[in-house]
Parts: structure tokens; sequence; C-alpha cells
């Protein structure tokens, strides 16, 4: 029977010198982490007996566990040992090791401003993820808060799940304003093959901040005099966040124009990340849609997504229009430094044109530049990227007072290199994503350009 596992090499010392009789020891192994309370939900860890429970430690555990060692004894066709017979010992074999598609220095970076980020605006929680646009590689995933993975709260189960849940790839929100670069691409992208049903880049709105869609009443965030704003054309209503612009070209594409990009850009299905429990979000049925519904999916309502969803999707949006499946993992690899597999980055689909790409990340840098954006403008550097702010639901009713603060931003905007999505959930006091969540973008941006030695452009 045992008794006891992970036992310190000191207790058992004591316990051979009491001389108990038919007491045994057998050496065992165990997971450090030299880092502590760092990359906590991606690493995850496991269980006493080395075994995977969570994070990469599961979902590659195959890999990393290793195979035991084993000592095999001749017997008879019937499984009896033979007296005299010979012992053979097959030794076991080291697991596996991982190289992670990580940057030290990037998460470093994360896991102080999310720190920050949950001090300064005593937010439920906080998380960032930046990747490579190009590759859909994972530079850096923080979420806070979190717990010492040498050290999991293991009494208390409810503790353990909450602290050790990646919500970054597991969670699903409604992203507000961040989802409106979809309709701002479904739509540039029908405009260019031709659709009439599509606007102009710089086709002027209706400058009211009102539209009735099914008789239900629909406007704008901001508050006008008079009921009306200044004529926009898309470039102002993106660095407006203007949520009836929005509005005016989902209803105008329809709605399966607007699924057929919401599939192009992967909502509603998993992104294929190398991590297991990925949610695939929450979007209706085509068939389910009504019009007022499609004019709230318009500018983020009315469908749930994960972080991980939209950063992917944004990548995509502006690096060209390709869609890579993001990673974790870019090596398997053995101690003595055999590769086993190498993880190359896997394009998934195509969403739009490089034209519209472009004319995108034109628009994107200008709400940095002269827009919503402003607090992530970083001097000498071509920063782009849209705010976010969603109110949050309790029971099926919007819950007063509670928001999700966000932004996704990336740089340099004419050859993307990093990409940063911050969300900060149910922060106190501000909570317009572009006052609470762009500036930890910006402090990232700037911590990124300091280590790599990025000059001005």
């Amino acid at each position: 029977m045992t008794i006891k596992k992970q036992v310190s090499k000191e207790k058992i010392s004591e316990l051979l010198k009491k001389g108990f009789k038919g007491v045994y020891y057998s050496r065992d192994n165990s997971r450090v982490y030299p880092y502590n309370e760092f990359l906590t939900s991606v690493l995850g860890f496991t269980s006493t007996d080395g075994k995977g429970q969570s994070g990469l430690e599961l979902y590659y555990d195959k890999y990393l566990s290793g195979i035991n060692g084993q000592i095999l004894y001749e017997t008879d066709i019937v499984g009896v040992e033979i007296d005299g017979g010979k012992a053979s010992y097959i030794p076991a074999t080291n697991g596996l090791n991982l190289k992670l598609t990580i940057d030290y220095d990037v998460q470093q970076l994360c896991e102080t401003a999310m720190e920050q980020a949950i001090e300064i605006h005593k937010a439920k929680s906080a998380q960032i993820i930046v990747l490579d646009p190009n590759t859909g590689a994972i530079r850096a995933l923080c979420s806070k808060p979190s717990y010492d993975l040498n050290a999991p709260p293991r009494d208390d189960l409810t503790a353990l799940n909450a602290l050790s849940r990646n919500r970054i790839i597991c969670d699903v929100y409604e992203p507000g304003s961040t989802f409106k670069i979809l309709t701002a691409a479904a739509n540039v992208e029908e405009y260019l093959q031709g659709n009439k049903s599509a606007f102009s880049p710089n086709h002027i709105y209706n400058s009211s901040r009102y539209r009735y869609i099914d008789g239900q009443k629909v406007k704008c965030w901001s508050n006008h005099q008079n009921g009306k704003h200044s004529a926009l054309t898309l470039q102002g209503g993106l660095n407006n966040s203007c949520n009836p612009i929005f509005v005016d070209i989902a209803t105008s594409l329809g709605k399966e124009t607007m699924y057929k990009y919401i599939e192009l850009f992967n909502y509603g299905s998993v992104t294929g990340v190398d991590f297991n429990g990925e949610s695939q979000g929450m979007v209706l049925p085509v068939s389910a849609v009504q019009n007022v519904d499609l004019a709230r999916i318009a500018f983020g309502q009315t469908i749930a997504v994960t972080a991980l969803q939209l950063a992917a999707a944004t990548c995509s949006a502006i690096n060209g229009g390709n869609y890579y499946t993001p990673y974790l993992v870019s090596e398997i690899y053995s101690n003595d430094g055999i590769i086993a597999e190498k993880i190359t980055p896997k394009l998934k689909n195509k969403v739009i044109s490089e034209n519209a790409s472009k004319i995108i990340n034109q628009m994107l840098e200008s709400v940095v530049a002269d827009g919503s954006g402003k607090h992530a403008y970083i001097e000498g550097y071509r920063v782009a990227g849209k705010t976010g702010t969603a109110q949050k639901y309790e029971n099926g009713v919007i819950a007063q007072g509670k928001y999700v603060s966000s932004f996704v931003g990336y740089f340099p905007a004419n050859n993307p290199k990093y990409l940063a999505l911050v969300i900060i959930d149910e922060p106190v006091g501000e909570y317009y994503g572009s006052t609470v969540a762009s500036p930890y973008a910006k402090q990232v941006f700037e911590g990124i350009i300091n280590l790599k030695g990025i000059k001005k452009s």
C-alpha cells in the first residue's frame, strides 16, 4: 500500500531511523517550474505521479511522459516464472522536450502589464495574447490572476479550475467594437469584387446616430445633440466606433454575405490551436438570424468569441488576407537534440484579398493616429488597431456597471510583426477600451521596441 507520494529526502531519513519493519520507499520524480507564476495557463500542471492534467502538460503528455522501465522474467506457457530463469531489464526512456513559440522577453512584458492592469483597475481578470500575424505563432499568452505552478491549490478544486483555465482559448465573450474589423473587411472586399450592395470606402453615411431595425432602436454609443453627428465615411466610422455605420453595412450586404465572412474568419469554429478545451464560440445559426440580430452582430453584439479567435481573425485581416492556424509548440525534440517533429505555419484559408487587407490596414492605422485608439500611439512607429467596449450579461440581461474593455493592435502597420489583444474584464471606474485596454498594448509594444532594438520608421 502506498502511504504518501512526493516525500522529501529529509523526511525519508527520519523515517528510516525509526527502524519500522515492512516500510519501504522508492525514488520518484517531480516537476519543478523555475519561473513559478509565469506562463501558468499555458504550461499547465501534472498530477503527483507526473501525468499531465492541464495546459501543454496535458496536450503533449504522450511526448513528455516517456516510457517506464521494465524487468522481464522467463515464464512457462501459462505465465508461471521458471526457477533459475534469466531476468531481462529494459531501461526507462526519457520523455521528449517541447520548444515553444513563446518569446520569453515578450511574455515577461505581458506578465508585468497584466499584473499592473489588475492592480490599477481592480479588474476581475486581465488577459493578453501576442501573435506573429504572418505565421500564427503565439509569442505570449497571459491571464491574471494566476498561481505558482510549483504549488497549485489542489485542496480547493474550484480555485484550481478557475485559476488554471486558459480563458483566452477556452472562454467566450461579446467582443464589441473590435469585431467591426470583420464588418469593415467584408464591405471593402465585396466592394472590390463589384458587389452593388457594398459601400465605397469613400461613401458618406447617414449622420443620424440612430437606426430602427424591426421596430428596435439601435444607437451610436456617443451622445450628440439633436440625435446627429458629423457625416462619416467608413474611416470615420472606425475612428469614432460608430455603430449605425456598421449596421448599414451588414443590413445592406445581407445575412448570407455577412455569414460567409464570419465563416471565412473562422468564427463559430475552433482555430485548431494545439491546446485542449478550445471553445468554438457562439454564433447564431444563419437560419435563426433576424434583421435586428444581424444589425447587432455587425458591431460585436449577439455573437460570442474567444480571445484567440478574435486575435487570429484580425491577423488574417491585416497580413494580406491569410488565416494561419495559431500554435504554441514549434519543435518536439530529445535530450540529445534529435528533432522528432517540427511544427511549421499552417495556412488554413484565404479570407480577403491583399488589396482589401491594405485598405483595412490604412484605416486601422488612422484609428490609432487620429481616432479612439490614440492611447496606443507611439511616436515614430506605425501602430494600428481597434478599441472595444462591451456590456456584460448575467442571466440573459445586461449587468449594470459591468464591462469588458479591449483593444486589438499591431505594428508596424505597413508590415505587421506583432499583434496584441488586451482584454480587461470588469474594470472599476473607467471602462472604455480606448482608455483602459489600449495603454497596456502600447506598454508591451514599447517594451518590444526597446528589447528588440526596433528603429523608428
